[in-house]
C-alpha cells in the first residue's frame, strides 16, 4: 500500500499508482481532490468550509428553534425539521472528507468507508427529494379547513418514516453491488469524495451497478419532480379561483420559501448531472466542483431561505440571539 504522506503532491500520487497493476476486491482508494487545481486546493477549501459551517449552524439552529417552541409544531415546520436533519447528514457525510483531502492531504480512504459515504449521499438525497414534494403547501391551500386534521404529527411521522425507508431500501442494493466490484489497475479517483460514477469507472468487472444507480436516480427524482409539478398545478388552479388579487398574492407568498428551496436543490443538481453525462469537453475540475457544490450549497442555503422568508423562524432566531446578547 502506498501512503500519500510519502508523496509530494496528488499529481505524483496519481503518476505513481498509474504505473502499478493489481486485482483486488476491496482496495484502499486514493482521492486526488480537484484534478488540475492541486496547487490552489487549499484556497478552494476555504469557501467550502464556510458553506459547511453555514450548513451546521443554520440547520442546528432551525432544529433547536422548532424543538423548543411548541407553537412551531405545525406541519410546515415539522417538514422543515426533517429537511434540516437530512441536510445535516448530507453535508456531514461529504464535507469533512473533502476538507481533509484539500487541506490535510488525507487522500486515502478505505473501500468500506467509501461505500458508506456513497450510500449516505444517495439515500439522503432521495429523502430530501421526497421531503420537497409540495404536499403540505397543496393541502394548506386547497384544503385549508382540514390542514391540521389531515397533516397531524402522527401522519407527518409516518411520512418521514416512509421517506426514510424508501431512501434506505432503494439504495441498499447499490453498496451491495459495488462491494462485488473488482479493481485491476490503479484505484485513484479524480475526485474530492467517493462519487459513484468515478468509482465504478475504475472497475474491470461487470458494472451493472452503474446502470442500476442511474435508473434508480432517474426513477426517484423523476417521480418526485412529477409529484411536485402536479401539486403546484393543482395549487395554481385553486389560487386562480380565489376572489381578489390580495388573496391570491397571499396564497402565492406561502409557497415562496418552498419554491426557493426546490430551485436551490434541483438547479445545481441538474447542472451537475448534465455536465457529468453530456459535458464531455468540460474540464475535470468543473465536474468535481459542481458535484461538490451540489452537496453543500442546498444544506447551507436552505436555513437562510427559510430564515428570511418565514416570519416565525426569523423572529425566533432574532429573539434567541437578542436574549443571549
Amino acid at each position: 500500500m502506498i501512503s500519500a504522506s510519502f508523496l509530494s503532491s496528488p499529481s505524483e500520487l496519481m503518476m505513481t499508482l498509474s504505473n502499478s497493476s493489481w486485482r483486488l476486491f476491496q482496495p484502499s482508494l486514493f482521492l486526488i481532490g480537484i484534478p488540475g487545481l492541486e496547487d490552489s486546493q487549499h484556497w478552494i477549501a476555504l469557501p467550502l468550509c464556510v458553506l459547511y459551517l453555514l450548513a451546521l449552524v443554520g440547520n442546528v439552529t432551525i432544529l433547536f428553534i422548532i424543538w423548543t417552541d411548541s407553537s412551531l409544531h405545525q406541519p410546515m415546520y415539522l417538514f422543515l425539521a426533517m429537511l434540516s436533519g437530512i441536510d445535516l447528514v448530507l453535508s456531514s457525510s461529504t464535507a469533512p472528507k473533502v476538507l481533509a483531502v484539500l487541506l490535510g492531504h488525507a487522500h486515502e480512504i478505505g473501500y468500506t468507508v467509501c461505500l458508506i459515504q456513497m450510500f449516505l449521499i444517495h439515500a439522503f438525497l432521495s429523502m430530501e427529494s421526497g421531503v420537497l414534494v409540495a404536499l403540505d403547501r397543496y393541502i394548506a391551500i386547497c384544503y385549508p379547513l382540514h390542514h391540521s386534521t389531515i397533516l397531524h404529527p402522527g401522519t407527518i411521522g409516518h411520512i418521514g418514516t416512509a421517506l426514510l425507508v424508501r431512501g434506505l431500501l432503494l439504495l441498499l442494493p447499490f453498496p451491495i453491488l459495488s462491494w462485488r466490484l473488482v479493481f485491476c489497475q490503479a484505484t485513484v479517483i479524480g475526485h474530492a469524495y467517493c462519487e459513484h460514477m468515478a468509482v465504478v469507472k475504475l472497475s474491470c468487472s461487470d458494472t451493472t451497478v452503474n446502470a442500476y444507480g442511474l435508473a434508480d436516480t432517474l426513477l426517484v427524482v423523476g417521480l418526485d419532480v412529477l409529484a411536485i409539478g402536479i401539486s403546484y398545478a393543482l395549487i395554481l388552479q385553486a389560487v386562480l379561483k380565489f376572489p381578489g388579487g390580495e388573496a391570491q398574492l397571499k396564497a402565492f407568498s406561502t409557497c415562496g420559501s418552498h419554491i426557493c428551496v426546490i430551485l436551490v436543490f434541483y438547479v445545481p443538481g441538474m447542472f451537475s448531472f448534465l455536465t457529468h453525462h453530456f459535458g464531455n469537453n468540460a474540464p475535470q475540475h468543473i465536474h468535481v466542483l459542481l458535484a461538490t457544490l451540489y452537496l453543500l450549497v442546498p444544506p447551507s442555503l436552505n436555513p437562510l431561505v427559510y430564515g428570511v422568508k418565514t416570519q416565525n423562524i426569523r423572529e425566533q432566531v432574532l429573539w434567541v440571539f437578542y436574549r443571549k446578547g
